[in-house]
């Protein structure tokens, strides 16, 4: 099973062809995607199931109706086992950015979150997941594939923020700041936290 994100409503990709009441369930071959895209923008639909019974053609169907998008970005780790935020349309988010030619996967994610953050010392620890969004580029939908890594660096120095990227603050945040940020990120972005962080803190009395 995949989820797709349109903004934070998630379309399930799925080998089951009725996965509950709430959902519209269509074969994935057979699904207009902009269509649906653009109804699920305007609030008519929220609960999407598209299916195929082999699970390794779902993102291939989706894939031959959306241009795919290829970007790396970190989970980054200090010492303290803080976690590197950047702020940008009023959302907390993790450092990541679009591929360049010639680069790997892993080059991409490090040299965004440089770029974005000036952090430095930065090594891969761990391969993530990969997550996927829908994005809008000059009135066409594209498929956003992000490679995540955890990373970690034992750098104490300024962060600095890629304001010509519209980021407005680079910051680095404990478990219970984590816990409120992820409050307001981004749905894709929280698939990559434990339940924990994810979980109401009981001394949050914020929302």
């Amino acid at each position: 099973m995949y989820k797709v994100f349109v903004n934070d409503v998630p379309i399930i990709l799925s080998t089951q062809k009725n996965i509950g009441s709430n959902y519209t369930n269509i074969p994935i071959k057979k699904a207009k995607i902009k269509r649906l895209i653009k109804q699920i923008e305007a609030g008519e639909l929220l609960y999407l199931n598209l299916y195929h019974k082999k699970e390794r053609k779902l993102l291939k169907h989706l894939k031959k109706q959306l241009k795919v998008v290829k970007a790396g970005g970190g989970l980054v780790l200090n010492p303290k086992n803080e976690i590197l935020f950047i702020y940008r349309n009023k959302k907390w988010d993790l450092p990541k950015g679009k591929m360049e030619k010639g680069e790997s996967m892993e080059e991409t994610a490090l040299r965004e979150v440089e770029e974005e953050t000036h952090v430095e010392g930065l090594e891969i620890h761990s391969f993530l997941q990969i997550t996927y969004h829908i994005i809008n580029r000059n009135d066409k939908y594209k498929l956003k594939e992000t490679h995540w890594y955890e990373m970690k660096t034992s750098f104490d120095g300024k962060l600095i923020p890629e304001t010509s990227e519209g980021i407005k603050k680079a910051k680095w945040k404990n478990f219970e700041q984590t816990q409120k940020a992820l409050k307001k990120s981004y749905a894709n972005i929280k698939l990559l936290f434990p339940q924990e962080y994810l979980v109401q803190h009981p001394n949050d009395r914020i929302g």
